[in-house]
């Protein structure tokens, strides 16, 4: 048997607190695995409200879910400079850092195998049963970085 789904390994989780997978978390689950982007509460919260089958799933009940995901580890939260936090997939997506621009908040992810082999070479230096790494640089975009796109006057071009 694979790597379970996310919807498995969440049933799982809950069965370990003792809990159940309901009606509302499954359809949150769902949403939130449909597509990979980085969401934050409200986000998912205005998509779930969507839902055009007339399932409701009340304010209350994604911010206690998405709690429930990340102690599950199937999410993470990731901070961004202006003191909010969006989340991501943590599951069943390859391991991966982030560029954060400091003045617009894209997150900007990729994979370097030698980021990668530096923290496995510390970690076995130290004995250190690593779990994972979060690598967050912080900056600003090539877009917030560009020069501003004016037109020139008349009076410049002479």
């Amino acid at each position: 048997m694979g790597e379970l789904t996310p919807i498995e390994k969440f049933r799982e989780f809950l069965l370990t607190k003792g809990e159940r997978l309901t009606r509302e978390r499954s359809i949150i689950v769902e949403e939130v695995f449909a597509k990979h982007e980085h969401f934050d509460a409200e986000d998912l919260i205005a998509r779930v409200a969507r839902d055009k089958t007339g399932r409701r799933v009340s304010r209350a009940t994604v911010y206690r879910a998405l709690k429930l995901l990340e102690d599950a580890g199937l999410l993470r939260k990731v901070a961004r400079p202006n003191g909010s936090e969006v989340y991501e997939h943590d599951y069943g997506y390859p391991q991966h850092d982030h560029l954060i621009c400091a003045k617009c908040g894209a997150l900007i992810e990729f994979t370097n195998e030698a980021i990668s082999a530096i923290v496995d070479k510390i970690c076995n230096e130290h004995g250190f049963n690593k779990s994972g790494h979060r690598l967050e640089v912080y900056g600003i975009c090539a877009k917030c970085n560009a020069p501003p796109n004016r037109r020139h006057r008349k009076l410049d071009l002479v």
